[in-house]
């Protein structure tokens, strides 16, 4: 028997309504969700104890859209805070982080505090290394991973603030990638998060940026399908050991290489035991076969790290060979040039290069993160 068009349309109008009314339920229990997290990390920064009394340089990416209204938001803050003449200097095309933080530091700066995405990050900690100054963090942009496995809180500048000026800091390892192969006098660059060669290279250096701030993260995916299947690389790697041991990996091939300091992206582990202050780098090679049902194992294999919250691979993951280590350094020297980057930021190609960690080389204030244990301590105003 047929329904009649009256019974159908009554039926098709509360299937809208009830898949309306669930969508509206989604959308309202992520919205109460942020909104108590934004509460608790405004409750954490509170019990901070603020310092007022010393200079701090803010360091920001014009180029980010979220850039003036951070600057404005920054700029309020300090005035309801006590903070009195705050430094803010922007970033330029010839005048990049590390060439600014230089600068607030000849001026008297105390602390210094990046305010863009991980390029900036990383740019502004390559002054900071090694200086008695403190570095802050305050994340604006898409990635900000050094800022997520920092626990710094992202999408919340007034909790950041709060961190980047109180008291409550730790010693955080810099990782290297020195580019041996090149004539540039400045082929050191560092790194807090991953730093790679091969497949991530090129996909990061493919992704529109158009479409990365329409759709953040899943433009990385669109550009990914382009090197699917990129020639592999072929070399030898040379990893020295927490030990002082140097072991050869002779023949190894790839499809992506990576050193990596901190261990997680949104909503992933990619590798599980990398930890920021350990004076380890966590390297890992990627290789993948038998086309897509390759990257099907890999991303499992990811998928069951990121659960089990070990480095482990999964025995599901037949067609992908994960193979990770620990060291102070590798080395690699392969048959050809790859294209390379450092968080994000494209070096170019290379066919022999090192990876390093500079133990503790960074004061960076940050927030206490409960799987760690308590903070490292609080941070005295530098004179």
């Amino acid at each position: 028997m047929f329904m009649s068009w009256d019974a159908t349309s009554s039926t098709v109008a509360w299937t809208v309504a009830i898949i309306v009314a669930a969508v509206f339920l989604v959308f309202a229990i992520i919205s109460s969700m942020r909104s108590s997290k934004r509460q608790r990390e405004m409750a954490a920064a509170d019990e901070r104890l603020s310092d007022q009394t010393i200079t701090y340089a803010f360091i920001i990416n014009p180029s980010k859209p979220e850039s003036e209204e951070a600057r404005a938001t920054i700029e309020t803050y300090c005035a309801e805070h006590g903070i009195v003449h705050p430094l803010f200097l922007d970033t330029q095309l010839d005048k990049d982080g590390r060439a600014c933080a230089e600068e607030a530091l000849e001026r008297g700066a105390d602390v210094v505090i990046a305010v863009g995405g991980d390029g900036t990050v990383r740019t502004v900690a390559s002054a900071m290394a090694y200086s008695t100054h403190a570095f802050g963090v305050i994340p604006i942009g898409t990635g900000n991973l050094f800022a997520r496995n920092m626990g710094i809180p992202v999408n919340n500048i007034e909790a950041a603030l709060a961190i980047a000026t109180s008291h409550g800091s730790r010693r955080v390892d810099m990782g290297r990638m020195n580019i041996l192969d090149s004539a540039e006098p400045d082929h050191e660059h560092g790194f807090l998060v991953i730093a790679g060669a091969g497949f991530d290279a090129y996909m990061i250096n493919d992704t529109d940026p158009a479409l990365k701030k329409n759709i953040s993260w899943f433009a990385y995916f669109v550009a990914a399908f382009k090197h699917l299947f990129g020639q592999k690389s072929r070399g030898t790697i040379l990893i020295r050991t927490a030990a002082g041991v140097d072991h050869a990996l002779s023949n190894v091939q790839f499809r992506t290489i990576m050193a990596g300091n901190c261990g997680n992206i949104p909503g992933f582990s990619l590798m599980p035991d990398a930890l920021f202050d350990d004076g380890l780098l966590d390297i890992e090679t990627i290789d993948t076969r038998g086309g897509l049902l390759g990257w099907a194992s890999l991303f499992g294999d990811v998928v069951h790290k990121t659960l089990t919250r070990s480095s482990r691979q999964s025995p599901f993951a037949t067609h992908a060979t994960v193979r990770q280590y620990q060291g102070t350094s590798a080395e690699v020297i392969l048959e050809k040039p790859v294209l390379a980057e450092v968080d994000g930021d494209i070096l170019g190609k290379s066919d022999h290069f090192m990876f390093s960690i500079d133990r503790k080389a960074l004061l960076v204030r940050a927030p206490k993160l409960s799987e760690l244990g308590s903070e490292t301590g609080t941070l005295p105003p530098v004179a």
